[in-house]
């Protein structure tokens, strides 16, 4: 891979960092979860501009300085990275950005739902009321954040921008 564009990516990812990071401002709690929509368009942006593994990097650094600046809870990392991670794949497959948000969806409220119950349980001490009592809050946070990047994906890609933040491939 090219130094530059290395340099790219890292630059773009820091990006896509600080903005998950500086969106959480705009979070609702939802059954002991904090819901940020603006990082599950985030992971719909990584998925499409970097790939499924920057993606999930991008999720880990951002609920990382979600929780160290206390604008997350432990609840950030199952619910961002499986949804990065889920929508990274399809849209690295299938290059399909309705699947990809779908994927998102899913991902972060199934995956990370299931995921957060451990999280909560053994991490934070708390007593969920069921193994599936997180998807619900997740499914209304992601599926947002999903509504946002589509809409935010195909205005970039008629104004040709899409293509631009792409080239750090």
């Amino acid at each position: 891979m090219r130094q530059s564009s290395i340099a790219g990516k890292t630059a773009l990812a820091g990006l896509l960092t600080a903005l998950a990071v500086t969106g959480s401002l705009l979070s609702f709690p939802v059954a002991g979860s904090k819901c940020a929509p603006i990082q599950h368009m985030v992971n719909i942006l990584a998925a499409v501009t970097l790939g499924p593994w920057w993606g999930l990097g991008i999720a880990f650094g951002a609920s990382l300085l979600r929780n160290l600046t206390g604008l997350g809870s432990l609840m950030a990392f199952p619910g961002s990275m499986a949804g990065a991670l889920c929508c990274g794949l399809v849209y690295a497959g299938l290059k399909n950005l309705k699947l990809t948000c779908a994927a998102e969806t899913l991902g972060t409220s199934i995956l990370g739902g299931l995921a957060a119950y451990p999280v909560a349980k053994l991490l934070m001490g708390s007593e969920p009321a069921g193994l599936f009592v997180y998807m619900a809050p997740f499914f209304i946070s992601t599926a947002a954040g999903s509504i946002l990047a589509f809409v935010l994906i195909t205005v970039l890609e008629r104004g040709g921008a899409l293509e631009r933040l792409k080239e750090v491939r």
